[in-house]
């Protein structure tokens, strides 16, 4: 499933998921940059521990509905086994059927340890998590909706399927990087350049933009416009010379 290795990953770490993004668009051929991202508004619960990459690993629940458990008692137990089995670091998503009431939550300090023992960094969850600082402790990032006091009943209801949150939908092996800007999701063909197109991009707008933007106290008005068009012109030059393709400027 994964095409990148663990150096790899760990390299993705270092930038945010918008310079992600920037890298990500130059390779892709998907038609919008917005195929990729979270639509509606998600809130990172731990900002401090910065961005987490990982493989999608998936699941839907319904704590709202206590006949889920009757219907498969070793729910858990197979949905365990199913998370154990995939190759890591892993990010579980998790479609909560009650939205867009929340009604408990899948995420504690209990449900976070035993996740990262199975390999698994954290979670984006269009429900709810409580013990925010206690899964803070355990090393285990939450992307979410909101807080919620109580699980009420959480089963596993389906996993290993398609999801569907914050109006993204996600496939098991999907790479994703995420932090307190969203989440971006990777399909596995535009995963082998993501982190040579991503360092590019920064590397681009380091060398180009960023510097004539930031020396250009105490210059003429006319001279700051100028070299802010002359970056410009030479980003967008080294994109094309690079990808073929128009970057933002």
């Amino acid at each position: 499933m994964s095409n990148l290795s663990h150096a790899d990953l760990l390299q993705l770490k270092r930038w945010n998921t918008p310079t992600i993004y920037n890298g990500w668009e130059q390779i892709t051929r998907c038609d919008s940059g917005a195929d990729a991202f979270n639509i509606e508004e998600t809130r990172d619960y731990m900002p401090q521990m910065g961005p987490m990459v990982g493989y999608a690993v998936t699941l839907v629940i319904e704590p709202g509905n206590k006949a889920h458990r009757a219907a498969n008692p070793k729910a858990g137990e197979e949905y365990r086994r199913y998370i154990a089995s995939q190759p890591g670091p892993k990010i579980v998503v998790v479609q909560d059927l009650d939205k867009p009431r929340v009604l408990g939550s899948a995420w504690g300090e209990v449900s976070a340890n035993m996740h990262r023992a199975l390999g698994c960094v954290g979670t984006i969850t269009d429900g709810a998590v409580r013990d925010v600082d206690e899964m803070t402790n355990a090393g285990f990032k939450a992307l979410a909706r909101r807080l919620c006091v109580g699980h009420a009943h959480v089963h596993p209801v389906r996993w290993g399927c398609e999801v569907e949150v914050f109006g993204r939908k996600v496939r098991p092996g999907d790479l994703i990087h995420a932090d307190k800007h969203g989440f971006l999701v990777i399909p596995p063909e535009d995963q082998p350049r993501l982190l040579e197109a991503s360092k590019f991009m920064d590397s681009n707008e380091c060398e180009t933009v960023i510097p004539a933007g930031r020396g250009s106290a105490g210059l003429p008005m006319e001279q700051v416009l100028a070299n802010l068009e002359a970056s410009i012109v030479k980003f967008g030059d080294n994109v094309r010379a690079r990808f073929s393709r128009e970057g933002e400027w």
